[in-house]
């Protein structure tokens, strides 16, 4: 169970991320020195109590580096929990084996007549086989139920995982569309300076790489996790209803005296009996990654900037790194309201002369307020001044100030701006805006804000659910094996006392009409 647990978490969330160097904005060896740089070189050992176990690869000391999946001294000692159920699975598969090796040479070699039988131990062997019949079946019923809803909790992870990573590259991909637009906008031939335009270039091409990458690794691993889920489940099922129908079959083989239909699911049962305590072991196995998974999730949603056994996975990024990143979208929403704001004052707030072409067009009438800029030039927040209007009204605003233009442009109505103009200034803002809503986007990816909301969803929403499922599945399992394994041996043990009955039935003078008279079955 703790396998699958694990699986689900570790394998379901860092598989479909993949790794961050290649969908943050910042090399990871440049963020890793950024903060290494800061002196917050804290490290944090993950699930380090839950983690405690011993290591057979170690002596048998006990490990103590904490959850990490890319560790094989973590993989051995969580492995050794399930070092039991396999011990139990070899000692049936071998003790078993050599008795009925024994009970057939027994029976080949050394036949006789079969003598008197135990009343005691006849009814005793059928109370037994009924209660573990029973067992067998409720075994069953609870692993079948189990597997159902662990794997609707597990695909709810796994959409839930996958829908954040594809808002993820969404909002990667606006981004990117608003750096491509904002370099094509040009008000009255005034444009960006080339410096900012480089630097999109460079924004630009590292966000399409990432969103792409996002994108392309989400689909492959959700595809590949989900058709494991699935085989995972059909495994499941066919076990729960292999198991079942052996356990009835079993028991009404042997209330029917049919023995030789008895001896041959006896086998079959001894095989698959062994195979249910393996499976017990495996999913014991990942029941505990599961666990462990979750823990160390909650653990590093308390202290995201440690490093962690998750760096290799989802590293983050110290504050200056990811300031860096929120710096650059500045940069070109201060510009482009910079280039609005030049046209307005420059251009459509001056009435130029007639003999000023391209610049007079007829300007005339109330002057056009400027588009407040967020930020100061030191890329600073910066409060709006009086009469300016900001950048969700602006285009709103500046319709009371559009004019109606002749075929060559010029205004033949009252107004300070043409419909090009007010069409271009409109698009500017709409970048402007769209770089501004997206800054602090960025900046919960560059500082892991996202994977840490995203962990603690995972923590608070699914992992009970991954946790309670998975042991229902490890429970179901081992009521199952022991008692379809106990049930092989009262099989046997019934078949031989009801023989014995039979025998002793018909070869017994019966008293007719006494008090002790009664039928074999």
């Amino acid at each position: 169970m703790e396998v699958l647990n694990g699986t689900i978490s570790s394998f379901f969330v860092f598989k479909v991320f993949g790794r961050r160097e290649n969908s943050g904005l910042v090399p990871w060896e440049t963020r890793r020195s950024l903060a290494e740089a800061t002196g917050d070189n804290s490290s944090l050992i993950l699930a380090a109590k839950r983690t405690h176990r011993k290591d057979p690869n170690d002596g048998f000391n006990y490990y103590t580096g904490g959850w990490n999946i890319s560790n094989s001294h973590y993989w051995a000692s969580v492995s050794y929990t399930a070092v039991p159920l396999f011990v139990i699975g070899a000692i049936w598969f071998v003790v078993f084996g050599l008795c009925l090796c024994f009970i057939c040479l027994c029976y080949c070699c050394c036949r006789r007549e079969p003598y008197g039988y135990s009343r005691f131990a006849y009814a005793l062997a059928l109370i037994l086989l009924v209660l573990f019949t029973i067992a067998a079946i409720i075994g069953c019923i609870v692993l079948y139920t189990g597997q159902g809803k662990f794997h609707g909790s597990t695909t709810s992870t796994l959409e839930y995982v996958v829908n954040q990573a594809e808002q993820t590259s969404e909002g990667l991909k606006n981004v990117s569309e608003y750096l491509s637009a904002a370099k094509s906008i040009g008000i009255a031939s005034t444009f960006l300076p080339a410096n900012v335009q480089t630097n999109i270039d460079h924004a630009e091409t590292k966000i399409n790489s990432s969103a792409t990458t996002l994108h392309t690794k989400t689909q492959k691993n959700s595809k590949d996790i989900q058709d494991l889920l699935d085989a995972v489940r059909l495994a499941l099922i066919v076990v729960a209803a292999v198991m079942l129908l052996l356990a009835f079959l079993g028991f009404l083989f042997s209330i029917l005296g049919l023995q030789c239909l008895v001896y041959f699911l006896v086998i079959i049962g001894w095989i698959l009996v062994t195979g249910t305590f393996i499976l017990c072991a495996i999913f014991l196995l990942l029941h505990n990654v599961v666990a462990d998974t979750c823990v160390s999730m909650d653990e590093w949603v308390q202290n995201p900037t440690a490093h962690t056994a998750l760096d290799d996975i989802l590293p983050c990024v110290d504050n200056a790194t990811a300031q860096e990143t929120l710096l650059r979208t500045k940069d070109v929403t201060y510009q482009l309201v910079t280039v609005v704001n030049t046209v307005i004052t420059n251009v459509s707030n001056i009435n130029f002369a007639p003999n000023f072409a391209p610049l007079y067009f007829n300007q005339s009438g109330p002057l056009v307020p400027a588009l407040c800029n967020p930020f100061n030039a030191d890329l600073t927040d910066r409060q709006c001044s009086a009469g300016e209007v900001d950048l969700n009204n602006a285009s709103q605003v500046w319709t009371n100030y559009l004019c109606q233009v002749s075929a060559s442009g010029v205004c033949i109505t009252p107004g300070r701006l043409t419909p090009s103009q007010y069409n271009q200034m409109t698009a500017a803002v709409n970048v402007s805006y769209g770089l501004y809503h997206y800054g602090p986007f960025l900046v919960d990816l560059e500082d892991c804000t996202f994977v840490r909301q995203t962990f603690t969803v995972i923590s608070n929403d699914h992992c009970p659910g991954l946790r309670k499922y998975s042991q229902w599945i490890y429970v179901g399992l081992v009521m199952v094996s022991v008692a379809v394994m106990i049930s092989l041996i009262f099989w046997v043990i019934y078949a031989r006392e009801r023989r014995h009955r039979v025998y002793t039935k018909k070869h017994t003078p019966r008293n007719y009409g006494g008090p002790y008279d009664e039928k074999a079955p």
